[in-house]
């Protein structure tokens, strides 16, 4: 007789201890210097966190925007990783937020935002399209910086 599974099949991005998660990243064509001094200045802050009030990148800082989202930076580790607590106003209970910047070459860095502990799967796919749109910005806002810098090498 064969063997039957009785579980229900899990579904996208379902985890068994941490809800849900969803991971989206993008190769940038800079380096990780200049995207952590990107996602760290106030002009990068916004992207992923809201309006907030300048931050001092250590761990136990709290943050809360005009926007509704709060939390708590649990991991700094400079030129590589963030891990922070980060939930929105309307939510149960925070989701964990990790951002690594990974790179192999000095001029690119891929970066990678991953968050778990997401309620359902409504909420990942919401979280997916906001990172997948923070992504945007952040390749249209470093690439207009680029342009502009190759714009001034050709003087």
């Amino acid at each position: 007789m064969k063997h039957q599974n009785t579980e229900l099949r899990k579904l996208v991005g379902q985890t068994a201890a941490a809800g849900f998660q969803v991971g989206v990243r993008r190769t940038f064509p800079i380096s990780p210097e200049r995207v952590w001094s990107f996602l760290t200045s106030p002009e990068g802050t916004t992207l992923w966190l809201g309006n907030v009030s300048p931050l001092v990148f250590k761990e136990g800082e709290i943050f809360a925007s005009d926007e509704g989202i709060s939390g708590e930076l649990r991991v700094v580790k400079p030129l590589r990783q963030l891990r922070l607590k980060w939930g929105r106003k309307d939510w149960a209970k925070p989701s964990t937020l990790q951002i690594r910047l990974l790179s192999s070459h000095p001029d690119r860095t891929t970066i990678s935002f991953h968050q778990e502990n997401l309620d359902h799967p409504n909420m990942r796919e919401q979280m997916k399209l906001h990172w997948e749109n923070v992504l945007s910005a952040i390749w249209q806002k470093t690439s207009a910086v680029n342009d502009e810098e190759e714009m001034g090498n050709d003087e």
